[in-house]
């Protein structure tokens, strides 16, 4: 399995080989792109777009592609990107007064667009849902669509869920029912990991800058706390890679 750091601060790119999980909605405010040295993979922002708007914005892909095009060639190195991709947590649904079956609709749309749009760019499929059955009519509805989900496919609305029975059935069924893709659990926790890690192919997480705020700043730092310290998420991936090593 592959884990991706989490970060805020896509100017790490060009600072650790480390496989970093960067965010558009802070990739896009940069004028001059950092140059990347290892891999990493674009996160849509699909979260803070939903929760803070209510949706993406009609005619938003062509935008979307643009970017990512940039990304691709002056970043560097970009392995996958994510497409904008709906959630379907309850908190999500209030937000767009919409259904599960409707956000799996715009979510499928999305991809098939982006990638006829640019069939270049490396955008995977995200399944979206909340119980298992949900996941797999999100699944159903992509091979529907002419969809092959092979390589790197998304496990989306999974995050506050990770470390319940119910999260790792979901994530162990996908596994077994799409033998040829390789599930990316987004927003991975800790405590879930160890339960299905073995039958995914990657995760992220960025839970490092949280704990980073409620803690005391490293040794010799002189900020007030290491929530946007690159020492410490360094130092906390590598004790969670330690951990899974273990599990």
């Amino acid at each position: 399995m592959k884990f991706y750091l989490g970060t805020h601060k896509p100017q790490w790119l060009q600072q650790t080989t480390v496989p970093l999980f960067v965010s558009e909605m802070t990739l896009r405010t940069y004028k001059k792109l950092p140059r990347s040295i290892g891999s990493w993979a674009l996160d849509s922002g699909g979260f803070s777009q939903l929760f803070l708007r209510g949706g993406w914005p009609v005619g938003s892909e062509q935008l979307y592609i643009e970017h990512v095009q940039r990304y691709r060639d002056e970043v560097g190195n970009m392995e996958w990107a994510a497409p904008q991709d709906w959630m379907c947590e309850p908190v999500m649904l209030a937000k767009t007064g919409q259904n599960i079956q409707q956000h799996q609709e715009h979510s499928v749309n999305n991809f098939i667009e982006l990638r006829t749009l640019d069939a270049t760019l490396p955008f995977i499929p995200v399944l979206q849902g909340y119980t298992l059955s949900d996941y797999i009519a999100c699944a159903t509805i992509y091979t529907r669509r002419g969809v092959d989900l092979v390589g790197r496919v998304g496990v989306g609305t999974l995050c506050r869920r990770q470390g319940t029975k119910e999260a790792e059935l979901i994530v162990r069924t996908l596994a077994c029912i799409l033998p040829k893709a390789h599930l990316h659990v987004f927003g991975a926790k800790v405590t879930g990991l160890p339960h299905f890690g073995s039958v995914i192919g990657s995760a992220d997480s960025m839970a490092w800058s949280y704990h980073a705020r409620r803690r005391p700043a490293l040794p010799g730092h002189t900020h007030k706390n290491c929530a946007n310290c690159l020492e410490y998420a360094l130092t906390w991936y590598s004790e969670v890679l330690q951990c899974l090593h273990n599990a």
